[in-house]
Order: structure tokens, then sequence, then C-alpha cells
């Protein structure tokens, strides 16, 4: 990647080894049990910014120690995503530039501009995936009945749950009309598996989402389809599946980009895929197409339970790993948690892109408490009356995650967008509901929004709090209180003189 502060973490190890060089990691031995007291000891730990935890002594409900350590709050904190993408929190919005650069270039204009991209060119390149054939994860390989589920340190997270879950699994999977070596085809995605059956999995995916696509395309074949899930990969794979990448842009492959190396894979033990070659744990098997099963309750980002619903199942014929591997693990909750704190530093990366399709955005924020980004606050450089409308019907037809966007505040370019008390101002003086209100009514909204009046529909309302210009107003606008720089400089300079601290 052009964008680079930190060196190439090729492993999850190498990243666990320059965070506790960061004095970032916290090794507890202490017994620890996977039911719910891993999930209270991050959850505290995460909502204070403390460092990513390695369990080396997790017990399951019986008691039983776990065959490997386990790895909680890997991102849980912005530091630590942007060290993930390789860069200090302070370069996330000039990585952002490089990212949007990348999707949207812009013509080549003479010899000099083409030679300042040829870092651009060189990290394109780095996209090849690179075959290894004796791959550090399948050091360790288990078939057929070996391949038993119950070995991994899987975690429950809260009361009310039917059975152990997967949380950061990255599921591959690929369309019938490919070959495995195929890496541009691949799907990457994180999605909740339920354990079902020592060598069972539920399969929970959204139907808008790449894996359920494709398992939608090997079900009209009337055939299962191969599925790799990778645990414990290098951050840069794991943060590529957050990212709201092209559909013609793989994962993987945009994993050796942020990484600055190429991808290293190699082929799966009992299936047609190709997997991440130093991940720590892989589970291989297929996903029926025609089985289901009931999935859940299971906690949510959203802080509520999600509803009982049908959903693929998954049999498992091989689970290979690393020597002494380590499993990731995390929980899903109201905010803070590590899907919110991911998205809060994918927000720095967004605004470029999105600045792309509308240059008169300042900025643009997704509050994290608000679920990332059900609302969003936008700053605009305003210029004409009904602006503030525009922007708002911009975003929400954007990319397909804005269509999960219930609410959006656009503020003038004087307003913090991070600032709770510039919102509420400009809320309170600059937008009057009779006038200032945009609603629609039965567009897309995200399926596991129970207050919606259907799945999957629902209604999204737009706040226009800019100060009104032109055919918005017949009044006088007001002019806000500001003391003049004079009498600013001549304080700042009198302050110490005042005693006053």
């Amino acid at each position: 990647m052009p964008v680079r502060d930190l060196p190439p973490f090729r492993s999850l190890r190498d990243f666990l080894d320059h965070l506790a060089s960061e004095e970032d990691l916290a090794r507890i031995e202490t017994p620890v049990s996977l039911v719910h007291e891993m999930t209270e000891i991050h959850r505290r730990v995460l909502k204070r910014g403390g460092p990513a935890l390695q369990f080396g002594n997790a017990t399951d409900a019986r008691g039983n120690e776990a065959a490997m350590p386990a790895v909680v709050n890997l991102f849980g904190t912005v530091r630590r995503v942007a060290a993930g993408l390789g860069v200090t929190p302070e370069n996330l919005p000039v990585l952002g530039e490089a990212l949007a650069a990348l999707r949207g270039p812009q013509p080549v204009n003479g010899l000099r501009d083409a030679m300042n991209r040829l870092p651009m060119l060189k990290a394109a390149l780095r996209t090849r995936a690179q075959t290894i054939s004796r791959p550090p994860v399948q050091a360790v390989i288990r078939r057929g009945a070996d391949a038993d589920l119950t070995h991994l340190p899987i975690q429950t997270c809260w009361p009310g749950e039917p059975a152990p879950l997967i949380t950061w699994p990255l599921v591959i999977t690929r369309p019938p009309d490919t070959e495995a070596p195929d890496i541009a085809r691949l799907n990457m995605g994180v999605y909740r598996l339920q354990v079902l059956a020592r060598d069972q999995l539920i399969m929970r995916w959204l139907a808008h989402r790449g894996g359920a696509a494709h398992h939608r395309a090997w079900s009209q074949r009337g055939e299962d389809m191969p599925v790799a899930i990778a645990i414990g990969a290098d951050p840069a794979t794991m943060l590529a599946t957050t990212l709201p990448l092209p559909e013609t842009l793989s994962e993987m492959n945009f994993a050796g980009l942020l990484r600055g190396e190429r991808p290293r894979v190699a082929p799966a033990v009992t299936v047609p895929l190709m997997v991440p070659a130093d991940a720590e744990i892989v589970i291989e098997g297929w996903v029926s197409a025609t089985e289901t099963t009931p999935e859940g309750p299971y906690g949510d980002h959203t802080g509520y339970y999600n509803q009982v619903e049908r959903f693929p199942v998954m049999r498992v014929t091989a689970i290979t790993t690393r020597e002494n591997p380590l499993y990731v693990s995390t929980f899903t909750g109201r905010p803070p948690d590590e899907p919110s704190v991911i998205g809060e530093a994918m927000n720095h990366l967004a605004v470029p892109l999105i600045r792309q399709q509308m240059p008169e955005i300042a900025d643009i924020h997704f509050p994290p408490d608000a679920c990332s980004y059900r609302l969003a606050v936008v700053s605009i450089r305003k210029r004409y009356p009904g602006q503030a409308r525009r922007v708002m019907a911009g975003l929400w037809g954007m990319l397909p995650q804005f269509s999960y966007t219930k609410g959006i505040v656009v503020v003038d370019d004087d307003i913090d967008v991070r600032s709770g008390a510039d919102i509420l101002w400009a809320v309170s003086t600059r937008a009057d509901p009779s006038r200032d209100l945009m609603l629609m009514e039965r567009t897309p909204i995200d399926y596991l929004d129970f207050v919606s009046p259907e799945p999957g529909l629902g209604g999204k309302l737009g706040i226009d709090a800019t100060s009104k210009i032109g055919s918005e107003t017949t009044r006088e606008w007001g002019k806000p209180l500001a003391m003049t720089a004079d009498i600013t400089a001549k304080v700042d300079a009198l302050w110490p003189q005042l005693g006053l601290k």
C-alpha cells in the first residue's frame, strides 16, 4: 500500500508481538470461563480503552481447560485498528485518501504524474496471491471424526444464548462458475457461526452478503457449497473483511495491498478453496444446499437478542491449525464493542471516498453509540438552497451500507460533527420541524432492526440543521456570536498574569 507506517504483519503472532512491545497486550493465566466470564472481562477492559487480552487458561462449561489460548479485544481501540492497517491513528485519513485514489483513479496528467503513481502501481501488483506448498496453518490436520469443534475454545457470550458461537470467523466462499485457484473471485465475510454439534455449524448470513449470494448460486444447481473458515489471520486480512469493498475486489487480494506484500495462500485439504496460509486455524466443510435449522437467539451489536430464524447447516470435514494455535474471539453487544470501535476507525477511511462523490462534504461521523452506521452527522460547505436534502438523498443511495443509516443530520462546516454539544446547538437553532425534516418511508433497512414495521423495510429521517439561505427562508437569519480576533489574542497574552488555572 502506498501508505504504511509500520512493518508488515504476516501473521497474528507478528501483530501480537508488536502489541506486546507497545505494552498493549495483557497475558492472563488465571482460569477464566468461556461461558460469560470472558465476555464480561473483555467488556470492562474495552470500555476503558485497555489492552488486547490473551487468556492462557480458558475453561469450558464443565471447567475443562481449553486446548489453546484465546485472544480477545484485538481491535478494541482505534490505535490497534490503525496498527492492524499499518498506520498510526493520525494517518488513517491519509490511508483513506490513498484508498479513494485506488478506487477512483484520475486520468494521468503528464510524465511527472505517471512517475508519482508508480508506488500505487507497485502496490496493486501486491494483490497477486502467492501459493505456499507447506503452509503454517496446515502443520496439524484433523479430518473426519478427529475434526472436533469442541477442541476449540468457543465462547458463549451472553446469558440466554443456546450454544457456543464462533464470533471472529473469516468465511471464505466462491461462486460455482469458478475454480479454486481463482483468488480474485473469492469472498471473505464475517458471519456468526453457532455450534450445532461436534462437526456441524449453523451459517448465519444476511441475504445481501457475498457468502449468501454464493450459496444461492450453488443451491440453484442442487449442490452443497464448499466453505473454509479462517480464524486468527493476519490483521490486514481480518480488517479487509470489514471494509466496504467493490464486489469485483477480493478481500484476500486487498489484504495484500494493505499489508504491503503478496497474500500467502494454500489449497484447503478437503474442499476446493484457497485459504490464508498463515492463519492460526482453518475449519473446512460443506454448506448444505437444502438443510436449514433454527439459529439463535444471540446478542447482537444493537444491544438486543436477535430473533430465532432458520439458516443453512455446515458439515465440517477438516480442521487444520498451526503448531500451538491461538483462537481469536470477541463479543457483540450494545456499544462500545469491537465492531463499533472498528467502525469508528473505518469512518476516517470512508470520508475521502465519500468526498469523491460529493466534494461539498467537509466531514462525516457515524457515532459509535448509534450502532456505528444507523446515524450519520454530515457537515457541508453550503452554497445553494436545498443542498442539505440533496446530500441526504445522495448518501442513502451511494453505498449499500448507507441504506442501513436511518438518520442523517446535516450541519454547516462550522459545526464539529464529533461534538454532541455542537450538534445539539445546530439542531436547536438552525432546524425547524415544519420545514427541515425529510422523511422517507418503506425503504431498505437493516434486517436486524426489529423496530421497523416490516423485516428489511423501514423509514429514514433527515434533519437539515444548516443555516438557511435564499429561498429556504423569508426571515433575516441570525448571526452567531463570536469574539473578535484582536480581543482573543489580547486575552491569550494576558492570561498567565491572571492567576487562573
